[in-house]
């Protein structure tokens, strides 16, 4: 028989994995079209190479899930900005969701192997593409805002590994299917075919 204070450790572990899957999901099924395979990464601001830019709450600092990105001027100078695609992809959803989120795009990047990536662009002052509809790599679709006044202005942004992850919280010490964006980035500027 096992002792509780033995039990205890298995049980954190059972807990740990199961939420996690609760929490990453899956990767769901999306529309394809061979013109919008991905075939590379940019930066979605200060195309391409975030000229102008500097990430000034990168991945992991404070237990950030993603970059915010300001533009070199500090305040608001970037509001509305514009923020591109950072490679071809699925419209999967661009709408306001409220809270601290603001108007927020997630679009899912299929690569030529079938693995998928999704990008989050968040805090955006206009939407300029609409759900549901494909993009390519530095096309824009918003600019950057400040969530009705609630941040000075900044883009909000995160890459996932899994493409159906509920939106929470930009902050957790659980990173499980979260990716440093500009490591990622830096590390894909051209897919392998």
């Amino acid at each position: 028989m096992i002792s509780g204070n033995k039990l205890k450790p298995i049980i954190g572990g059972l807990i740990l994995i199961i939420g996690g899957l609760i929490l990453i999901g899956y990767n769901e099924a999306i529309p394809t079209n061979p013109e919008y395979i991905s075939d590379g990464f940019d930066f979605p601001v200060g195309k391409p190479n975030a000229i102008g830019y500097t990430d000034k709450q990168p991945f992991g600092k404070n237990y950030h899930l993603g970059s915010d990105w300001n533009g070199n001027g500090g305040g608001n100078t970037d509001l509305g900005d514009n923020i591109n695609a950072i490679s071809n992809g699925f419209v999967k959803s661009a709408k306001n969701l409220g809270g601290g989120w603001g108007n927020v795009i997630r679009i899912i990047h299929e690569l030529t192997d079938g693995k998928q990536y999704e990008s989050i662009y968040a805090h955006l002052d206009k939407i300029l593409i609409k759900p549901n509809t494909f993009v390519k790599k530095g096309q824009v679709i918003g600019t950057i805002g400040t969530n009705n006044g609630q941040y000075l202005a900044h883009l909000h942004f995160e890459i996932r590994s899994f493409t159906n992850m509920g939106i929470r919280g930009g902050y957790s010490w659980f990173t499980m299917g979260y990716l440093n964006p500009t490591e990622f980035i830096k590390a894909n500027r051209k897919v392998k075919k």
